[in-house]
């Protein structure tokens, strides 16, 4: 069953009252007004994306920074939605924001079996989104994947995902992606 999803005033007020730091909510702010941005000029192709979801998801995708650092943030923010009642779908995103997990590591901490990586368009944009955004700043497309192969090595899932999903947003948006990043 589909449940309602939180409108952005909802979105900001959940991440307030779980505690999420104001740096947080001001990164997924900035990460929504993105993947926003994204999801509308894929509509504009005339693709399918759900704008309520990739708004919402974008400003909850780290509400689970309010109770756990690192990778496993996106599975204690998943379960926080859960608990919340939220739309499974959302839930879903939220989970899989980081752009993947290796198996090994989500094993080790005690998740459910799989790789965590984005597949709907919508989780696809959020993901995307999240890993350009850096404090206040949209980093360009290069710029970002150099840093999260810095930080997880090339091999990644995550960088893995990541270039992938660049490419096909790049495919379906062209020259306009890399625009859409400044301000």
């Amino acid at each position: 069953m589909r449940r309602r999803l939180p409108s952005r005033e909802e979105a900001i007020r959940i991440l307030r009252s779980v505690g999420c730091p104001r740096n947080v909510i001001r990164h997924c702010i900035r990460v929504a007004d993105l993947a926003l941005r994204i999801a509308r000029a894929c509509l504009e192709t005339g693709l399918e994306v759900d704008l309520a979801l990739v708004e919402a998801g974008a400003l909850l995708h780290d509400v689970g920074r309010a109770r756990a650092r690192g990778i496993a943030h996106a599975f204690v923010g998943a379960e926080m939605a859960r608990e919340l009642g939220l739309d499974e779908r959302l839930v879903r995103l939220i989970a899989r924001h980081t752009g993947g997990v290796e198996p090994r590591a989500a094993e080790e901490m005690g998740w459910p079996p799989g790789d965590y990586g984005p597949e709907t368009l919508e989780e696809k944009i959020v993901a995307y989104a999240d890993k350009l955004v850096e404090g206040r700043r949209i980093l360009p497309f290069d710029e970002a994947l150099r840093k999260l192969e810095e930080e997880l090595g090339p091999g990644h899932p995550a960088v893995r995902n990541l270039a992938r999903i660049h490419e096909e947003l790049a495919g379906i948006l062209g020259e306009r992606l890399e625009a859409l990043g400044r301000p």
